[in-house]
């Protein structure tokens, strides 16, 4: 992760790394929270970017302010996410299916996978979306199938907003108590964070089936 104040000469068909130092440098002008809302709400959207290098940047400048960068990005994040999500849920999972029927090509039904990947998010969308919103799992693309998959919006929503603010809030909160020594901690041991918070939710869910069926 580089700091919002480097600058670098990256070659022009570098387009991903352009972009990237492009947001970054929004945090060291005025309109740092303003750009991290709109990234936050367009991130889940269409853009590549995660949020996180933006918060990074605030909380780097205003450490104190990080409780405050992190619960915005959360809540415009899956602000964002429910926008996709209903995008997603508009066109429908039978366009999708015919979509890839259209693009199938000898024996290969691609329609069908589309359907069977459908329904793998539709059982285990707790899965799909508490992963992708916590780890690096780009929750753009399953914000989108969530809705192709008329999954419970409710559940989209509920689901996201936890894990979207336990991601950006460990963060920021990281900062807050940290300062620029949390750049380092997130760098070196946030994939073995997620993988660990992962690991302890099947327990939970294992925990409360067994639970729940002793009282059924």
């Amino acid at each position: 992760m580089i700091e919002p104040s480097v600058k670098e000469n990256v070659a022009w068909w570098h387009w991903h790394r352009r972009l990237y130092n492009w947001v970054v440098h929004w945090a060291d002008t005025r309109f740092g929270v303003l750009a991290l809302i709109i990234l936050a709400i367009t991130e889940p959207i269409c853009v590549p970017i995660p949020a996180d290098v933006l918060v990074i940047g605030l909380c780097l400048g205003k450490p104190k302010s990080s409780l405050k960068y992190g619960l915005l990005c959360s809540f415009f994040s899956v602000t964002g996410g429910t926008i996709a999500f209903s995008l997603g849920l508009a066109i429908g999972p039978e366009r999708v299916i015919h979509f890839f029927d259209v693009l199938s090509v000898g024996p290969i039904q691609l329609g069908d996978k589309a359907q069977q990947a459908l329904e793998l998010y539709q059982r285990y969308d707790f899965w799909a979306i508490a992963i992708s919103a916590l780890t690096p799992v780009p929750y753009m693309l399953f914000s989108w199938l969530g809705g192709m998959a008329e999954v419970s919006l409710v559940k989209f929503v509920g689901i996201s907003l936890v894990f979207r603010t336990l991601r950006f809030g460990s963060e920021s909160l990281l900062f807050y108590l940290f300062g620029e020594k949390a750049r380092r901690l997130i760098e070196k041991y946030f994939n073995t964070a997620t993988v660990v918070v992962i690991l302890l939710l099947a327990i939970l869910v294992f925990v409360m089936k067994k639970v729940s069926h002793l009282f059924g």
